[in-house]
């Protein structure tokens, strides 16, 4: 059953990036101070995920910048997908489930900041 829900998350998450490619200034702004600090806070992360989710989000816009200029949409799905899963194995399943909602939306609405600024 785990790997069943595992399995659709992933597709879920990739169905959700794969409909606007275009708009991946969500993951450029992860990075953003008050942004990652809003984040955090909403999270709830601990200061040992905090760091490492920072790591992951400096790797993952050092990767979408090279998926970009390649111009591979499925480059671009894999450094998504990286960033997701490394998301996953770094917080709880609550913590994770309110990543992907903000994650999702921030790319669905192109407006990260306000989104992560309402708790």
């Amino acid at each position: 059953m785990k790997k069943i829900l595992v399995l659709v998350m992933v597709a879920f998450a990739t169905s959700v990036f794969a409909v606007n490619p275009g708009n991946y200034k969500a993951i450029y702004k992860l990075n953003n101070e008050s942004t990652f600090n809003s984040l955090i806070s909403y999270l709830n992360a601990d200061e040992s995920q905090a760091d490492q989710l920072k790591y992951v989000f400096e790797l993952t816009e050092n990767k979408m910048r090279s998926a970009l200029k390649s111009d591979s949409e499925a480059e671009v799905d894999n450094v998504l997908l990286f960033n997701v899963g490394n998301a996953k194995h770094i917080l709880s399943e609550n913590q994770y489930k309110k990543y992907l909602v903000v994650l999702n939306l921030s790319i669905y609405n192109n407006n990260t900041e306000e989104l992560l600024t309402l708790k």
